[in-house]
């Protein structure tokens, strides 16, 4: 999804009038039954963090896919982590990792996750590389 774009004015022309601001339906907004209904009743969850990669394994969204699922499949044509998906659907963490679920159940996505490092270097091996190159 892309940034809403800002509208230029030329110079002697005043504020742009602001257009009236939709009136809300129950359920939208920061709602939390909304947000129940886009994370289903289950709210199964993958074990995935902030920093995972997920990647659309295709580009085009099924048709049986939800409004959101769609969303966030069109934006994973690249490698995005949940943070930004988060942030660029306006969803909560919560929220997104049940959609990526179902789409990881589904094999919409695939998820990359972050490396860990089980174990520090070996000092003395350290050491060894740091003298090695104070030689050259």
């Amino acid at each position: 999804m892309t940034p809403p774009q800002r509208q230029r004015r030329t110079p002697g022309q005043g504020t742009p009038a602001q257009p009236a601001a939709p009136a809300r339906k129950e359920g939208e907004g920061g709602n939390p039954e909304r947000l129940y209904v886009v994370a289903g009743p289950d709210g199964k969850r993958a074990d995935i963090d902030l920093v995972t990669l997920i990647v659309a394994r295709s580009p085009d969204p099924p048709p049986s896919a939800t409004p959101e699922q769609a969303a966030l499949l069109r934006l994973c044509v690249a490698p995005l982590s949940v943070a930004e998906l988060s942030a660029y659907l306006s969803l909560p963490f919560s929220v997104v990792t049940v959609l990526i679920t179902e789409l990881l159940t589904a094999e919409l996505v695939q998820a990359r996750s972050s490396i860990v490092r089980k174990a520090l270097p070996d000092r003395s091996l350290l050491e060894a590389v740091m003298h090695g190159l104070q030689r050259l």
